[in-house]
């Protein structure tokens, strides 16, 4: 597929000046077949899609290239790096950590030659005021504002052998994400469709109902007739329904909005996800400090990844190197301890 290819960083096929037209036209099958196999029926589906399929490549160029490069992750480099302080209470957080991750431990299986692997290390990132203390001067002042930031829930998901593979990795990621949204928003309008095809179903089977106790069989039982008023509400309800419908169009055009708003998602990636990066000068309670605080500190780099959803996801991570030996073993089933529960 296109957008693997380029990833792949084949010379034939990448232009690091431009997108190739061969990259542009895969990616767009892939997001048509990834959608909606069935937008190929629309006339012009392609050309009116390229545009926007090119768009996501840049952002994801750009959005690659800008990462910063990865950086050991070790039990050993813990005392010294500032980052993974920042991070990590002790050092022995960061095996546990990368146990939970079963992708890196299939890669390290799938390539036992494999002495080191590349990974994303995603965390969930806070802030939050709290009250401390200060040095102001050689006074101590109590009851400071300050603002602490701590980082938990570390995950490891999306792993590679080395760091351009595993960017490679993360454009797709970002790419299939995107389609994931715009597959969202296809499902909202899918949804409002069949709700408003149930319903005209239900108004007209209560206009049959009220026919059928008017004059005739209804009347031979004793049924009153229906209310005039009713029958008309009910009428009306199913004009202002078929108008709905009718907004929403027929299949074909059903399959435009679709196309429509896979074009709209991919020409505006920035609409939801964008990455910053964030410097800190922490303390060792992982408090932030300005440049004018005498207190010990260090800057701490990251980056902030901003899914806007729904829901709103926020998440801190890095590139990271790390080596196989820092994978703990796998934890095996202790059948002994299990027989106790029955």
């Amino acid at each position: 597929m296109g957008i693997l290819d380029w990833f792949k960083n084949r010379p034939a096929q990448f232009d690091p000046n431009r997108v190739s037209a061969e990259l542009v036209r895969g990616a767009t099958e892939k997001a048509i077949a990834l959608t909606n196999p069935r937008l190929q029926l629309l006339p012009s589906c392609h050309s009116r899609l390229a545009p926007a399929v090119e768009t996501t490549i840049e952002f994801l160029r750009a959005m690659i290239e800008a990462l910063p490069g990865a950086r050991p992750l070790s039990t050993a480099t813990w005392p010294t790096d500032p980052a993974l302080r920042a991070f990590f209470v002790a050092p022995a957080d960061i095996p546990a950590a990368l146990g939970r991750s079963d992708n890196l431990r299939t890669l390290f299986d799938k390539f036992p030659e494999l002495d080191e692997a590349c990974l994303v290390l995603g965390m969930a990132f806070s802030e939050q005021k709290v009250f401390g203390m200060a040095l102001q001067g050689e006074m101590v002042q109590r009851d400071v504002i300050q603002t602490s930031v701590s980082f938990s829930d570390h995950r490891a998901h999306i792993c590679g052998r080395d760091e351009a593979r595993l960017r490679r990795i993360v454009g797709v990621e970002v790419f299939d994400y995107l389609l994931g949204r715009a597959l969202a928003e296809i499902g909202e309008d899918r949804a409002e469709r069949q709700e408003l095809e149930a319903k005209r179903s239900l108004i007209r089977a209560r206009l049959r109902l009220l026919q059928q106790q008017g004059p005739g069989l209804g009347s031979m039982f004793g049924s009153p007739p229906a209310a005039r008023s009713e029958q008309a509400r009910l009428e009306a309800e199913l004009l202002e329904n078929e108008r709905q419908l009718e907004a929403v169009g027929d299949t074909q055009s059903a399959l435009a909005m679709e196309l429509e708003c896979l074009r709209e998602v991919l020409a505006n990636p920035e609409r939801y996800l964008r990455i910053s990066y964030r410097r800190l000068r922490l303390n060792a309670m992982n408090i932030v400090l300005d440049a004018q605080s005498g207190d010990a500190a260090a800057e701490v780099d990251f980056s902030v990844a901003q899914l806007t959803g729904p829901p709103p996801v926020q998440r801190a991570f890095m590139l990271a190197r790390v080596a196989r030996t820092e994978l703990p073993a796998a934890q095996g089933i202790d059948f002994a301890d299990a027989a106790r529960y029955l």
